[in-house]
């Protein structure tokens, strides 16, 4: 008996130690919070995609203005969601870690109010304590407005 609590004892000490706090910052803890990040964007949970940012979290897409914080952050997913229920595809080509940041090359695939449409992006996510605290995106928003339906068409020459 005295043998089994010894071993409790052990294994809480080891589940409350820093180590596993730092587990979630290790390089395996980032990329699982990539994952999932992707597959909350195909799944359309728009929810998920928010809470997986930090509370003071910033989206930020080059081309506009960043949006700081998780209830603006999910306030704009889930609007833009809307014109997408049935989520987005983040078809990554390439997926790594440089100076503990998380960079995903891709193509963004989508139906937006029944707009087939795709995009390349790379972003890159700082992730710290198992939260997305900013994710940089940049792609051509001309482009991705064309695909989406929303922008004008280029001029043909």
């Amino acid at each position: 008996m005295k043998r089994i609590f010894s071993l409790l004892a052990l294994i809480l000490a080891l589940a409350t130690s820093p180590s596993v706090a730092r587990a979630a910052d290790g390089d395996v803890g980032k990329l699982e919070v990539a994952h999932e990040m992707i597959a909350a964007w195909k799944a359309a949970d728009w929810r998920k995609v928010a809470d997986l940012f930090a509370e003071d979290g910033v989206l930020r897409s080059m081309m506009i203005e960043p949006v700081v914080g998780r209830p603006a952050i999910y306030d704009r997913i889930s609007a833009l969601g809307k014109g997408a229920p049935d989520g987005v595809i983040l078809d990554v080509a390439h997926m790594g870690l440089i100076d503990g940041l998380v960079f995903i090359e891709r193509v963004d695939r989508f139906v937006y109010n029944g707009h087939p449409g795709s995009t390349p992006v790379v972003g890159v996510l700082d992730i710290r304590n198992g939260k997305v605290q900013e994710w940089r995106e940049y792609y051509d928003r001309a482009s991705l407005l064309r695909e989406m339906g929303v922008g004008e068409a280029p001029e043909k020459k």
